[in-house]
C-alpha cells in the first residue's frame, strides 16, 4: 500500500491525549511581548511556536488549544501586532505568538523589521522543537506561506503544517486544499511529515495538538 505523503496525523491514544489535557489544565500565562532579541526570555525550557499569514485564525487556535478565551487576541488589521508574543506553558515550556505574516496593508519597513526579527529568531533559540505553521483550510498554501516555508528550511527548523478552520469550507473543497498543500510541502525539506486539521469553533484537531506538543521532550 502506496503511503500518501504528509498524511493527517491520527488521533492521540488515551495516554498522550491525558497528558497533553494535563499540560494544557495548568498554567499558561502571557509572559512579555518582544521587539528585539535582547528582549528574549532565557531559552532554558521546550519553545513552541505558531506562525501564519494574517487572519489565519491563529489567535482563535491558541485560545483553543490552552483553553483560555482570550490569552493570544485577535486583530482584524494585517499586520498590526509585530511582537513576538511568549506564554510560559507549564514549567518547562514556552508557547510562543509569532506575528501574522502577508502584510497588504504594512509599510514596507516595518515588514523589513518582522522579517529581519524572525530570521534572528528563529536562528538564536536553541531550544525551539517546532514551528506550528497555519494555513487556512479553504484556501491550502499560498505563495507568502511558501515563503515562510523556504525561510525555516534555511533556519534548519522543523514546521509542521496546521490546517485552520476546516469547518469553513463546502463539498471537497478542505481535500483540494490539503492535497494543495501536499504539493507544496514536498519542496520543503524541513517539513514534518504530518499534517494536523483543526477547526477552532467545532475543536476538532485540538485534542490532537495538545498530544503533541506536549509529547515533545
Amino acid at each position: 500500500m502506496t503511503q500518501i505523503p504528509f498524511p493527517i496525523a491520527e488521533e492521540p491514544d488515551a495516554i498522550s491525549a491525558e497528558r497533553g489535557r494535563k499540560l494544557f489544565a495548568g498554567a499558561c500565562d502571557f509572559l512579555k511581548g518582544v521587539v528585539a532579541m535582547d528582549g528574549m526570555p532565557p531559552d532554558d525550557r521546550i519553545e513552541v511556536c505558531f506562525a501564519g499569514r494574517s487572519n489565519v485564525g491563529k489567535s482563535s487556535l491558541i485560545n483553543a488549544v490552552t483553553g483560555r478565551k482570550a490569552l493570544a487576541r485577535a486583530s482584524n488589521t494585517p499586520g498590526r501586532t509585530q511582537e513576538i508574543n511568549f506564554f510560559t506553558l507549564g514549567e518547562d515550556r514556552y508557547l510562543v505568538d509569532l506575528p501574522g505574516y502577508g502584510f497588504a496593508e504594512a509599510p514596507k519597513a516595518k515588514v523589513d523589521q518582522w522579517q529581519q526579527l524572525l530570521k534572528a529568531y528563529l536562528a538564536g533559540r536553541a531550544t525551539l522543537r517546532r514551528v506550528f505553521l497555519l494555513i487556512d483550510g479553504r484556501h491550502g498554501a499560498k505563495k507568502v506561506d511558501e515563503e515562510i516555508m523556504s525561510l525555516l528550511d534555511a533556519s534548519a527548523v522543523t514546521f509542521q503544517v496546521v490546517l485552520t478552520k476546516a469547518d469553513k469550507p463546502r463539498g471537497d473543497d478542505l481535500e483540494k486544499a490539503i492535497e494543495r498543500t501536499r504539493t507544496v510541502l514536498r519542496q520543503h525539506p524541513a517539513a514534518f511529515p504530518e499534517l494536523i486539521v483543526t477547526s477552532s469553533e467545532k475543536k476538532t484537531g485540538i485534542e490532537t495538538l495538545r498530544a503533541v506538543i506536549a509529547g515533545m521532550e
